[in-house]
């Protein structure tokens, strides 16, 4: 005789208290469940500006976004960088760092994003390469600790520029965020949908404080690339 299944055990509240009181049982787990998105919004957008009117700072955090085949910044990626480069004329920023991937020879996200900044004229010794930002966390806790960060402009795509916000305050820095615009299409939803999931991870990586998978010693890049005299097409003052 095969084993099937029970039913019985799965049925729903048979009196009307009981169903009262499984439909506020599933309102409290939903709002549980969006109390990190909540607190992404609250705490991140507040410090969100247009390029015009973002405060200066004397560094400029680019998070990566992925690679085209053939080691190429993705399109998402590539509007980060040109915001990036619109900031570093401006005068807003001195510093450009870099941060991503580059767990494996084949795929070195943050060396693209340098290449393409210094292709786009922004001088290479004013871009810093931090190639253990695995994730956001990563990135905001490892600009902090390894690299000295104390003040940025943070760079990304709209959906994502609150966490990072976020996340990026916890860790320790005076930030404002530049959010990217792009088409809303199917890649722009699919962002949006990926932060009400990834807001969870952020709101226990702002109350622990997790070590970065990689942390390493500190690294005297950005401190260098500042005393570094900027572009003569770049205003100073910042």
């Amino acid at each position: 005789m095969r084993w099937r299944p029970s039913l019985r055990r799965f049925h729903l509240p048979r009196t009307r208290t009981g169903r009262r009181r499984a439909v506020q049982l599933a309102a409290a787990l939903c709002t549980l469940a969006l109390l990190p998105a909540v607190w992404v919004q609250l705490t991140g957008s507040a410090r969100v500006r247009d390029l015009a009117d973002v405060p200066a700072a004397p560094v400029g955090v680019v998070f990566g976004a992925g690679l085209e085949p053939g080691g190429r910044p993705s399109p998402y990626l590539a509007h980060r960088l040109d915001a990036a480069v619109q900031l570093y004329r401006a005068g807003k920023v001195r510093v450009l760092l870099v941060t991503g991937d580059n767990s494996r020879t084949s795929y070195d996200e943050p060396g693209a994003m340098r290449t393409y900044l210094v292709a786009h004229g922004v001088p290479a010794a004013h871009v810093v390469v931090d190639d253990a930002g695995f994730d956001t966390w990563d990135s905001c806790s490892r600009a902090r600790r390894i690299f000295g960060v104390h003040r940025a402009v943070l760079v990304s795509q709209g959906f994502h520029i609150r966490r990072a916000v976020a996340l990026c305050e916890s860790a320790g820095l005076d930030v404002y965020g530049v959010g990217v615009d792009e088409p809303h299409d199917a890649t722009w939803y699919a962002g949006g949908a990926r932060e009400l999931l990834a807001a969870g991870k952020a709101a226990v990586d702002a109350a622990f404080h997790p070590a970065p998978r990689f942390l390493g010693p500190t690294e005297p890049g950005v401190a260098r690339a500042l005393k570094s005299p900027p572009s003569p097409t770049t205003p100073s003052g910042n």
